[in-house]
């Protein structure tokens, strides 16, 4: 788990918290270049995206977005 606070966007859509992204990810989190990067405990790389401090951030760039808990599933409703 990462020591910073913030939030990411997921590949549905859905901004997650690098605190508590679910998934049994592990969360890296690179501030000075804004960006995320999510590993399975085996060290696969499965998601990147950008980092945002807060969820006004998001809103800043014009994105409308729900924040989900980690236990939210990451696949699509159709996929589970």
């Amino acid at each position: 788990m990462t020591s910073e606070t913030g939030f990411f966007i997921d590949w549905n859509g859905k901004a997650r918290s690098v605190q508590d992204p679910g998934g049994d990810f592990v969360v890296e989190v690179d501030v000075p270049s804004k960006y995320v990067a999510l590993y399975t405990a085996k060290g696969t790389l499965m998601h990147e995206a950008t980092f945002y401090r807060t969820l006004d951030d998001i809103a800043k760039k014009g994105l409308t977005v729900e924040l989900v808990p980690g236990s939210h599933p990451w696949a699509m409703k159709d996929e589970w």
